[in-house]
């Protein structure tokens, strides 16, 4: 009879005994994964942009329009990450939603969306803000804060349960943050430079001091110009970048040719806008992990 009360009562707890899953809908994955490390049992999230695709070339599809129309919430990174065609799905809908990024102080897309010193002159359709906040694990507390806020709105019976396993996660945060510090303050400052496909990575650059260079604006449907690639091409071979990286959203010609006309050996590939479905990125924390590795590797 005890083992059978205890049982019950944990069972009540964690939300599980009665209520089905709470259907969730994230933009992308990394935000996916964000809803449910906060959301837990509570939540079933299903994803529009899946593992290892890219957010920037997504256009929504009627499957996805039934997606977002049967979820209790829809949650989405804003700062322009999504492209209209989503915005419009969305709210048309009338299913409750939020923005990730909301109160977070965001960079600057740089004009042209660019966040380097040479020229470049891309248009792309982000709107004035680097959408990319998920590169620095100090904001990420903030954006799971707000995704916390938006699953006890939408759920409001199980906001002691989403307020626990936010701060627990709140606290994997912090020990990434900590951790990534120490990896890169063992990296000399001069040698903190790094090619990568497309400009994902000014919030850890940022944060970690760490200079970034891609032949690709903050979105990656804007293609860059022959002059464009062949002033990276001089960049890399006058400031000596060791560091070169694909992605896993994008082809790899674009760095694969940087990095044969430098003879600088590529270095591998950073998830940038996506978890991976299995190891060594299918969650956010994973993800992060294996990018600094990755690049402190890679800068030494």
């Amino acid at each position: 009879m005890k083992h059978w009360k205890t049982g019950l009562i944990a069972a009540l707890v964690s939300g599980s005994l009665y209520a089905a899953p709470m259907n969730v809908v994230a933009s992308f994955s990394i935000l996916g994964d964000v809803a449910k490390q906060v959301g837990g049992e509570r939540v079933a999230v299903q994803n529009l942009v899946g593992p290892d695709q890219d957010s920037h070339a997504y256009h929504i599809t009627s499957g996805d329009i039934k997606k977002i129309r049967s979820a209790k919430l829809v949650l989405m990174n804003g700062l322009g990450l999504e492209g209209g065609d989503v915005q419009r799905a969305v709210k048309q809908s009338k299913v409750p939603y939020a923005e990730a990024a909301a109160g977070i102080s965001a960079l600057k897309a740089p004009e042209g969306g660019h966040a380097h010193d040479h020229d470049h002159g891309h248009d792309h359709d982000h709107g004035e803000y680097d959408p990319h906040v998920w590169t620095d694990p100090v904001l990420m507390q903030t954006y799971a804060q707000n995704v916390a806020n938006a699953l006890i709105k939408a759920d409001p019976q199980g906001a002691a349960y989403y307020r626990q396993r936010l701060t627990a996660y709140q606290g994997e945060l912090k020990k990434l943050h900590a951790d990534a510090q120490k990896s890169f303050a063992a990296i000399p400052q001069n040698q903190r430079k790094v090619l990568t496909g497309h400009d994902a990575f000014a919030y850890m650059g940022k944060r970690y001091n760490i200079r970034f260079i891609a032949p690709q604006g903050v979105n990656t449907s804007a293609e860059p110009s022959a002059k464009q690639v062949a002033a990276i091409i001089r960049q890399i071979k006058r400031e000596g970048i060791k560091a070169v990286f694909a992605e896993n959203i994008k082809d790899t010609r674009m760095v694969d040719r940087i990095a044969k006309e430098t003879g600088v050996k590529p270095s591998g590939k950073l998830y940038s806008d996506a978890l991976s479905k299995n190891a060594p990125a299918n969650s956010y924390v994973n993800m992060y992990r294996y990018n600094v590795r990755a690049l402190s590797d890679a800068m030494k």
